[in-house]
């Protein structure tokens, strides 16, 4: 039988020693960009491994080309539990600039601010405060009776440079770690009293064209006027992707493209997302997308398309009257819905082609690509998820997308078939990445709470 609150009540009285042990874990140097800290890394998996290992999981270092995996395994106190993975990442970002910390990132300590108590240092937010909440929770658990699913967890040490190793890692661990469902807490809250269940993650296109022109460039006294400009044609291109409403004109673009549910859709009208304040903070005040789309919605659940580079003739001071032979610009396309992205990627190159005049020739190289990703709005894990947050915050959760990616997200997707259940408690605040990175204390205690509950209610 699942006693949550007896769980529960161990959690509250495991306050200060779960504290001192994330102290502990954030003071590990784990950078995992910078060889020079391969062994905090090294040292930082074995730290996890003695924890897991100390509240009944079965747990091991796994070697990679890179930094170490961390897995653990543990079973449920009753039968026909649910299987769950859970993925966390315990390297960090580098700490520059140095001098603009207001003390030592890796201090580790508890300071007071006007909205509450600060855990304070480099990866209490990204991803060491995050992946604890969970582990404090397993250990309540395993404190009051045992643990309500079958659980695995994974845990990697180069999330902050790419997952180098992870794909060849689940391509050769792929039985180990298939589950019922992936957990992962690498995400945020609506605001420091509102949970939020991140539902939608979009997808990415990345595509280079080059066009080609004359064999060399040209003197622009000699040949201006009579021979093509291949920046002329690119900046045409670009020009015709996007009409006067901000839609985007590339033919079937919108296949796959779905509207939201209108709970949903209510649900994000009531956030009263400040739609200036949002754009003002980076020195803007009108919004480029879709004319007919809130802005919520065009970061958050509509595609795009924008031009993140352009290169073509001379760049440097001064000016030289030259002709290019060549201009190239780098696309991103973020898909959402059940967009393709080789669908996408084949379209936007009929599109450049089709654009194409005499004498001139597109050359295209793609940097990968990935799909959108959703879980069902009215799916069971999604309810139980959803009553397991509101009981500990007494508010209902945000149903958040992001308008950005989660690569690992998008492998277990791939390569095991597995959803992705996304509930993390950070906000947008914590200065992930920057200095002086803090993780609230509410966010650690609560996140905890939370994911008891959530455990307790998927094995309900």
């Amino acid at each position: 039988m699942i006693r949550i609150d007896a769980t529960l009540e161990r959690l509250d009285a495991n306050r200060q020693s779960a504290l001192e042990r994330l102290f502990e874990f954030i003071r590990i140097k784990s950078i995992s960009t910078d060889p020079v800290y391969e062994g905090e890394c090294a040292r930082a998996a074995e730290w996890l491994v003695a924890e897991l290992t100390s509240i009944g999981f079965t747990a091991s270092v796994r070697p990679t080309a890179g930094h170490p995996m961390v897995v653990a395994r543990a079973k449920a106190a009753q039968r026909d539990a649910p299987h769950l993975l859970f993925y966390g990442h315990y390297d960090v970002q580098p700490v520059d600039p140095l001098e603009l910390w207001e003390s030592d990132p890796f201090g580790a300590k508890l300071v007071d601010a006007t909205t509450g108590p600060q855990i304070f240092g480099r990866g209490a937010a990204d991803d060491k405060g995050q992946l604890m909440t969970f582990i404090e929770a397993c250990r309540a658990f395993r404190e009051t009776g045992g643990l309500p699913c079958d659980l695995t967890i994974l845990l990697e040490g180069e999330e902050e440079t790419g997952s180098p190793s992870l794909p060849d890692f689940l391509a050769a661990n792929k039985k180990e770690l298939q589950a019922d469902l992936m957990l992962v807490c690498d995400t945020g809250m609506w605001d420091r009293t509102t949970p939020a269940i991140t539902t939608m993650l979009r997808g990415l296109v990345l595509e280079e064209v080059t066009i080609h022109g004359a064999n060399r460039d040209l003197h622009s006294g000699l040949y201006g006027g009579a021979a093509i400009n291949p920046i002329r044609v690119l900046a045409q291109i670009i020009a015709d992707i996007h009409d006067d409403k901000g839609r985007i004109t590339i033919p079937n673009f919108y296949d796959g493209v779905v509207e939201l549910p209108d709970e949903v859709e209510e649900q994000w009208r009531s956030l009263n997302f400040n739609e200036e304040e949002f754009l003002g903070d980076v020195g803007l005040s009108v919004p480029a997308g879709e004319a007919d789309r809130s802005v919520l919605e065009q970061i958050w659940s509509r595609p795009t398309c924008d031009v993140n580079g352009v290169s073509g003739g001379y760049t440097l001071k001064g000016s030289k009257t030259v002709l290019p032979a060549e201009a190239t610009a780098k696309f991103s396309f973020r898909l959402v819905g059940k967009q393709r992205p080789d669908a996408i990627a084949e379209s936007f190159r009929a599109f450049v082609r089709a654009r194409l005049p005499d004498d001139c020739r597109a050359e295209f190289t793609s940097h990968g690509a990935s799909p959108a990703l959703q879980l069902p709005f009215g799916s069971e894990t999604m309810s139980r998820a959803r009553r397991a947050l509101l009981a500990e915050w007494g508010k209902e959760p945000v149903l958040a997308a992001s308008g950005g990616s989660i690569p690992i997200v998008g492998a277990f997707k791939r390569d095991l078939k597995m959803d992705a259940l996304m509930v993390g408690f950070g906000l947008d605040d914590d200065r992930v990445h920057s200095p002086n990175e803090k993780y609230e204390l509410s966010s650690f205690q609560k996140g905890a709470r939370s994911w008891a509950r959530i455990l307790a209610a998927l094995a309900a």
